[in-house]
């Protein structure tokens, strides 16, 4: 019989993490075990990676919905978890692990093996025009040449100076850009900005309005001059017949997925299908998990084959993460077998109480077992 447990974690950021929306010092998150009475000491790990303020499961129950939800989990389905995304994130992941061993290992590949890397973006976070501007040539001199930058915290006139002088001194073919607006910009301005940020061959733009404007996003990209991806617009949207309706009537030229926003693995599934089968390409952006989180993460982008540049990183935002054998070289993401990931552990005793396996990482857990 399948137990499992949860375990409430703060993660603290390594500087202020400023986007359109809010500044951010830390992040909340949870972390599920999933194991057999048989074998308890084969445990299956995930991360339900709730993002206080944009899942669409921020809701007062949470918790409680996630006590349920590990009480039943030899009986749990799909269907129960479509409308909780971070939930289904950690319980998919945490199971693929289990019938892969416990080896934080839940899609294992060519890659896990430590073959060839994953391509990635660097990311640029928002800050004043000075920080923007030295986390760009930092990015691009660690080898980068994919980076998105997030826009709409400054003035416009400002960050488009600084986008300028970007492009000055990198080629188009040197130096993709991409940028995420996060919904900043309003209906009646955005296609004046989309003209003007044109001009500096921009690869695409996130999210340029809010999120919830179809007819508005729709004529939108119908006449912008730059490709728009939509990233916020996917969450909440949970049956696949919604999924299909919204991709074929915006008709973006690219969706952004993120797992633990969109439905898990399996939703996003749903997403990328929806989205091939209207010739619309996509690729996989990280929610600020953890690295128990993007372990998954990248392995799962690795064995869907995605062939552009994913928005993964490697956890260095975070001052009390956890090892993980995922490490960036240059603008690879590559997979080291030699590095043993660092996890919540199952101690066996008349609880089976989880703990974590560094004395740094001293959160509190919360066992929910099923008799």
């Amino acid at each position: 019989m399948l137990r499992a447990s949860f375990t409430p974690y703060t993660l603290h950021f390594g500087f202020e993490a400023v986007t359109s929306r809010e500044c951010m010092r830390s992040k909340s998150t949870y972390f599920v075990s999933v194991w057999d009475d048989e074998h308890p000491t084969v445990v299956g790990t995930g991360e339900c990676a709730l993002f206080r303020g944009l899942s669409a499961d921020d809701r007062e129950d949470y918790e409680s919905v996630l006590s349920d939800i590990c009480s039943r989990i030899n009986t749990v389905k799909i269907a129960d978890l479509t409308e909780w995304p971070s939930i289904m994130f950690g319980i998919e992941t945490a199971l693929a692990d289990l019938r892969n061993g416990g080896r934080m290992m839940p899609f294992p590949s060519d890659w896990t093996d430590g073959g060839s890397g994953l391509h990635i973006n660097g990311l640029v976070w928002m800050g004043s025009v000075e920080e923007m501007t030295r986390r760009a040539e930092e990015k691009i001199s660690e080898g980068f040449r994919c980076v998105k930058l997030k826009i709409g915290g400054c003035d416009f006139e400002r960050e488009l100076h600084l986008l300028e002088q970007l492009r000055r001194r990198f080629a188009p073919e040197e130096l993709e850009i991409r940028l995420d607006a996060n919904g900043a910009f309003d209906v009646d301005e955005a296609l004046q900005k989309l003209r003007r940020l044109a001009k500096l061959d921009i690869h695409s733009i996130e999210q340029p309005i809010a999120s919830r404007q179809w007819d508005a996003m729709k004529s939108l990209c119908n006449v912008s001059p730059i490709d728009i991806a939509l990233d916020e617009e996917l969450i909440g949207v949970f049956s696949v017949d919604e999924k299909r309706r919204m991709i074929e009537y915006i008709r973006p030229a690219y969706i952004i997925l993120k797992p633990a926003l969109c439905g898990g693995f399996s939703g996003s599934s749903e997403w990328i299908e929806a989205a091939e089968n209207v010739g619309i390409r996509w690729w996989v952006t990280s929610a600020l998990e953890s690295n128990i989180g993007l372990n998954a993460l990248a392995q799962w982008v690795a064995s869907m084959k995605c062939d552009m540049p994913s928005g993964l990183g490697t956890g260095q935002l975070y001052t009390n993460n956890f090892r993980s054998p995922v490490e960036r070289r240059g603008a690879m993401l590559y997979y080291n077998p030699a590095i043993e990931a660092e996890r919540p552990e199952i101690i066996s005793n008349s609880r089976y109480t989880p703990s974590f396996s560094s004395k740094n990482h001293s959160n509190k857990s919360q066992n929910i077992t099923r008799s």
